[in-house]
């Protein structure tokens, strides 16, 4: 069957495949179990480290290409102005709908600490108590620019690369030659992303054959209310906020998620958002984005901008406040946006990070114990699909937005690609599906 050959179709197949794995995964007898989560694992795992393999080039060249071929430092301080200011913004109206939304929900009253199973949240709290704000933003600027590229430090990268490509730049026709290369090596990489794209299903399918099968659904039952306030709010900011923010720079967010689909079953299915990164980044070039602007916001966005993280920060706050019947006064919640506004830039800078900033916050507030991060993580994974996809879509959004202030998107194209409207402008690069 011919709809069997579409990806989106293929990783819907591969999610459902997985959760009917997890399931009986979770049913197994203890000395089983162990082996079957492992490989699930280890299929996931596999997956996103291909994907991250691709990462850094991709980002690298698509950075220094878009700069030299359009760009000057002028435009790009402007364009990374106007990008900081949006994330900024909008990540402030996603902190106070998440505080809003538990407010009226209430998703912890009624719940008796005892009765959540314990966890481990040492390794989450010594970091936290570690973390130095001010090492964290020196680290912008790498001492070692190959190590950089070894980690995968997006913000590294991209610093570097804004350098690079002004240097490149200077060098008049003497760096034409190295520029062609550069298209070229960029070509390449995007061939290989192709390849490494087909095998998303079974990642998807690694992915939540592994979530399913360690935690089960039996931890949903106790805080299945704030699991579903995630998910409604975190619908409901994509659908109102995000698609007025569309609909205001005249572009349709229900086209742009169609356009995007795979993208977004992919991040469900790996419970990441850096699963779909490069992709993303191919198809709003290919869309008709400047590809200094969508080399410029995503990476950044994806270290700034994470309006799902967000939302899930301010509801767990309120959640663990209410689970302790710790009223918060509406100054002491005016003070959590303040802070959150701060601790949240740094959720994607480490593994685990969305538990270190809530564990930073926690300690920085000093009114709610930290061990309530212990009722959390029985329930993350379920609700990291739902954090990844809103950060992505975020992200697809803020591109958009910031191309059409800077007048840097080929509508024509756009509409063509996008919203399937007829044009004669022709498509040099087609976009992966």
């Amino acid at each position: 069957m011919k709809v069997l050959r579409i990806l989106y179709v293929q990783v819907i197949i591969g999610i459902i495949l997985g959760i009917i794995a997890g399931f009986l995964i979770h049913d197994l007898p203890a000395d089983q179990k162990t082996g079957w989560i492992k490989t699930a694992k280890l299929i996931s795992d596999t997956f996103i480290n291909m994907i991250r393999m691709m990462i850094v080039p991709i980002i690298f060249f698509t950075i220094v290409l878009g700069i030299v071929s359009a760009g000057n430092l002028k435009k790009v301080g402007r364009v990374g102005g106007k990008a900081i200011i949006y994330f900024e913004v909008v990540t402030t109206i996603a902190l106070i709908i998440g505080l809003l939304v538990a407010n009226l929900v209430k998703p912890g009253y009624g719940i008796d600490p005892k009765h959540i199973p314990p966890a481990d949240i040492s390794k989450y709290t010594s970091t936290a108590a570690n973390w130095d704000w001010g090492q964290f933003f020196s680290n912008i600027v790498p001492d070692n620019i190959f190590a950089a590229f070894a980690k995968g430090d997006i913000i590294q990268i991209l610093f570097f690369g804004i350098l690079f490509s002004f240097g490149l730049k200077a060098l008049g026709k003497q760096g034409e030659g190295l520029i062609a290369s550069f298209e070229s090596i960029n070509k390449v990489l995007f061939n290989v992303l192709k390849i490494i794209i087909q095998v998303s299903p079974i990642g998807a399918f690694g992915g939540m054959a592994y979530t399913v099968g360690t935690f089960g659904f039996g931890s949903l039952a106790a805080l299945g209310t704030l699991m579903l306030s995630f998910y409604l709010t975190s619908f409901l900011f994509i659908f109102v906020v995000l698609n007025l923010i569309a609909g205001f720079y005249g572009f349709s967010l229900w086209k742009l998620l169609g356009y995007i689909k795979a993208e977004i079953l992919i991040v469900f299915g790996a419970s990441s958002s850096e699963a779909a990164l490069p992709n993303l980044m191919q198809k709003l070039t290919a869309a008709g984005c400047d590809r200094s602007v969508v080399g410029l916001v995503i990476p950044t966005g994806y270290s700034f901008n994470l309006d799902g993280t967000t939302i899930y920060l301010s509801m767990a706050i309120l959640f663990i406040s209410q689970a302790f019947n710790i009223p918060l006064s509406f100054g002491q919640q005016l003070t959590i946006i303040g802070v959150l506004m701060l601790t949240s830039k740094g959720a994607a800078a480490v593994t685990g990070g969305g538990f270190i900033v809530l564990s930073s916050t926690l300690t920085a507030m000093k009114i709610l114990p930290v061990e309530g991060l212990a009722m959390l993580i029985g329930i993350d994974r379920f609700m990291s699909e739902a954090r990844a996809i809103t950060n992505m879509i975020g992200n697809s959004v803020a591109t958009v937005v910031i191309a059409r202030s800077e007048n840097a998107v080929d509508m024509n194209l756009y509409k063509k690609v996008v919203e399937g409207k007829p044009t004669s402008t022709k498509i040099v690069e087609q976009p992966i599906d």
